[in-house]
């Protein structure tokens, strides 16, 4: 029998991670969806488009559900639904801000859903421009460390991307986040890769202008209202201003 639960408990587990592993992927083929209609569907042309497309190759997205998004966003197929972005800020426990940003074709069900997964998880909605103050749109390229076999270091992405228009580089350990303008996000991620760097994302972020310390409990109070909400088709993305302790190897 013990076989059989530790088996049971296995699928169980697998069966969460598919489930997130095809949210995540419904998310990112939506982006790119958005953007080739934004900006037409030829990435060549289209930056943002460009980049949409990679993040959704590095997480393993096949290529076939790309190219349809890029069809239905270029206008190519006729299944193509007119998205929305919508933004939604709360407030969680330990005073920490959370913006959630939403794409959707039905913004009634957004507010709906955002609302009774920030509640029913010990937060609270707050009323517009209370927490999105407190947050800068910016240029963020993430860059990892191990690069071919070498390890980069800060001087050289600051003396790739310094030109390019990057403002600040952030040792993060295992890798970097280079902050900029968000009009220069693309300079900044072409910088890199004539540099012959890789990149792990380039994209416009909301980055909050100080952290909030909250201790373990509160953390574990944000975490499930976090969950909550990344698990909504609709919610692209969530930001919060927590500065929490790092989690006891053991």
């Amino acid at each position: 029998m013990a076989g059989h639960s530790k088996w049971a408990t296995t699928k169980h587990k697998k069966a969460v991670l598919d489930a997130k592993r095809g949210k995540l992927f419904a998310k990112l083929v939506k982006n790119v969806e958005v953007a080739a209609r934004m900006g037409g569907g030829d990435p060549a042309g289209n930056p943002t488009l460009y980049d949409a497309i990679q993040k959704a190759k590095k997480s393993s997205v096949p290529n076939d559900n790309i190219d349809r998004a890029v069809k239905r966003g270029s206008g190519e197929g006729g299944e193509a639904v007119n998205y929305e972005t919508l933004w939604y800020e709360a407030m969680a426990p330990g005073g920490v801000g959370i913006l959630i940003e939403c794409l959707t074709d039905n913004r009634n069900r957004s507010a709906a859903e955002v609302k009774v997964a920030v509640t029913r998880n010990g937060g609270t909605m707050a009323d517009a421009g209370s927490v999105s103050r407190i947050y800068q749109r910016k240029g963020v390229v993430e860059v990892a460390r191990d690069q071919d076999k070498r390890q980069i270091t800060e001087d050289d992405l600051v003396e790739a991307t310094l030109e390019a228009g990057a403002d600040e580089v952030l040792d993060e350990g295992e890798g970097f986040t280079i902050l900029c303008d968000p009009n220069d996000v693309v300079e900044v991620r072409k910088a890199v890769q004539a540099a012959g760097l890789d990149y792990d994302s380039a994209e416009v972020r909301m980055v909050p202008d100080y952290d909030s310390p909250v201790d373990a409990e509160t953390a574990e109070k944000l975490e499930r209202i976090v969950d909550a909400l990344e698990d909504l088709d609709d919610v692209q993305n969530v930001y919060d201003n927590a500065d929490a302790p790092e989690a006891d190897e053991d």
